[in-house]
């Protein structure tokens, strides 16, 4: 390195401290201000009845990984937080019914696939008489949901946060009413309200779902027995995950999808097709292209009867167990909006600007009920109500499936760059050369990026590993930062790692060819 290069870099570094330290202080001064409304510097829209407001600052509407994050981290920068919860416990539907309890039976099913099948023998650990114990699984799920629930709680005591139970509605531009469980309401005044009402389960017309036996994704995960046969309304992310917890614990299931491919949609279709044959090898059988006409119940039995979206040919289906899971909804509707002229998109959705405040100044919206991915971690990142910098790049935002192996996606697909007009290079490694993989006997997949043809700004990168959840966020960061896949391939990746499969890809991106395959 030159000295002049040595000079460019002090300074570039330099800057990028004095970046940071400015925004440390502009975002002390902006709690502050909103605090003691001094005005110039006030960062909400003005308004007379926002300072005519109560003594709190925000109020909640919601626990979910983003009304909780957002509730903790408006306490740290000094606002006065209320959070409402119509729950039992905190953490919305991720923690409760969604997220975390899938991913504990994932884990757990997985392990008693390999330990029951031929997996684990093949790896001299045998087995005489591997027993399957549902309750003490469901246990240790319950066990898993109850301490990160808890602990919620536990931050919210310590950061200061008051939650009342109940169900919150905005009954003014500065008020929420909480309609307890006793049928009593509690009026709160505050200065700005955060919606972060989640969203909920969509239904399937002319099916009424019972939790028994035809169930949404909430009733899938806690079955009281093993179906016979499991058949799957949807074949997206929610469906694949919880179809594979109940085959490798011994259902026999039927994906029954109106789409041409697995996996919902964002998924880049050469990925989708690979993910379709791992599933199909596990024993997942699949009808595509078709939809569901109606699920008629007799006795402990419920025929489901198809049609062929392609050519019309019906066919009925017989199961004990049906589980809808054709996707989710925002949750708007009875929270208020109309009280202060909030009108929703065609979707169901709050409209909300850059920093997610609505058109009323005094309201934002966060998470599943505005616009994007209706993921965990795209609603943990939306806060922004102190006036700090937002900025999230959709782009940016990883989607995982957690079957095994695991499916992983940022950025854009083919299917996209070809729509969009834009040229591009695409690099890809398999698994089966990698030689962690190969150690773990965990070969089947691949690492696909995609890369701007001119600049070899990475534009797009998708795995199917056993670890592709983990994989991917190398990923994200190299996008968020405008990385080029010769920057990923001049990287050192520590071996024997699977990583090292992702800088193949970047490798083969680059320079045309990968080193090992």
């Amino acid at each position: 390195m030159t000295a002049q290069d040595m000079q460019q870099a002090a300074g570039i570094n330099l800057h990028l401290h004095l970046q940071l330290l400015s925004c440390y202080i502009n975002h002390t001064v902006v709690f502050q201000t909103v605090n003691n409304h001094t005005g110039a510097e006030e960062t909400f829209p003005r308004n007379t009845e926002r300072q005519q407001a109560g003594d709190t600052d925000l109020v909640v509407i919601g626990s979910g990984p983003g009304g909780y994050v957002a509730a903790i981290k408006a306490a740290q920068l000094g606002l006065k937080t209320v959070c409402v919860e119509r729950n039992e416990t905190f953490g919305g539907t991720c923690l409760n019914v969604g997220c975390i309890p899938s991913k504990s039976l994932l884990n757990n099913s997985h392990l008693y696939h390999m330990a029951h099948g031929k997996d684990l023998a093949s790896r001299g650990i045998e087995f005489t008489d591997v027993k399957l114990n549902l309750g003490k699984m469901m246990d240790q799920k319950r066990g898993a949901v109850k301490a990160l629930t808890g602990g919620i709680a536990g931050l919210f005591k310590k950061n200061g946060i008051t939650s009342i139970k109940g169900f919150g509605r905005i009954s003014g531009p500065n008020e929420v009413t909480v309609t307890k469980d006793d049928g009593t309401q509690e009026k709160v005044s505050t200065k700005n309200i955060l919606l972060a009402v989640g969203s909920e389960v969509t239904p399937f017309p002319g099916i009424e779902v019972d939790e028994k036996q035809i169930v949404s994704s909430t009733g899938a995960l806690e079955l009281e027995a093993v179906p016979e046969h499991l058949v799957l309304i949807g074949a997206g992310v929610i469906g694949v995950e919880l179809g594979s917890v109940w085959q490798r614990l011994g259902a026999k299931v039927t994906c029954v999808e109106f789409l041409g491919h697995v996996g919902g949609m964002g998924i880049d279709m050469e990925i989708s097709k690979a993910f379709q044959r791992s599933l199909s090898k596990q024993g997942l059988k699949f009808k595509l292209n078709t939809k569901v006409t109606s699920a008629t119940k007799d006795g402990d039995k419920i025929k489901v009867s198809v049609e062929s979206v392609k050519d019309g040919k019906k066919e009925d289906i017989d199961c004990d167990t049906v589980l809808v899971c054709v996707g989710r909804r925002p949750y708007t509707q009875d929270i208020g909006l109309e009280t202060v002229g909030l009108q929703l998109d065609n979707r169901g959705r709050v409209p909300v600007n850059s920093r997610f405040q609505t058109s009323v100044p005094s309201i934002y919206a966060i998470g599943d009920c505005i616009d994007g991915p209706m993921l965990a971690h795209k609603a943990e990142d939306e806060e922004g109500i102190c006036g700090g910098a937002v900025h999230i790049d959709y782009n940016c935002v990883p989607s995982v499936i957690y079957t095994h192996p695991e499916v992983a996606w940022v950025g854009k697909t083919e299917e996209m760059l070809k729509e969009e007009g834009i040229e591009y290079k695409v690099g890809t490694f398999p698994l089966a050369a990698n030689s962690r993989a190969k150690c773990n006997n965990d070969t089947d997949g691949l690492i696909k990026v995609l890369s701007d043809k001119k600049t070899d700004r990475m534009l797009g990168a998708h795995i199917i590993a056993s670890c592709a959840g983990e994989l991917i966020n190398e990923a994200a960061l190299a996008m968020e930062y405008g990385a080029s896949c010769e920057d990923v391939a001049r990287v050192c990746h520590a071996h024997p790692t699977v990583s090292e499969a992702f800088r193949e890809a970047n490798v083969a991106a680059y320079f045309g060819k990968p080193i090992n395959f």
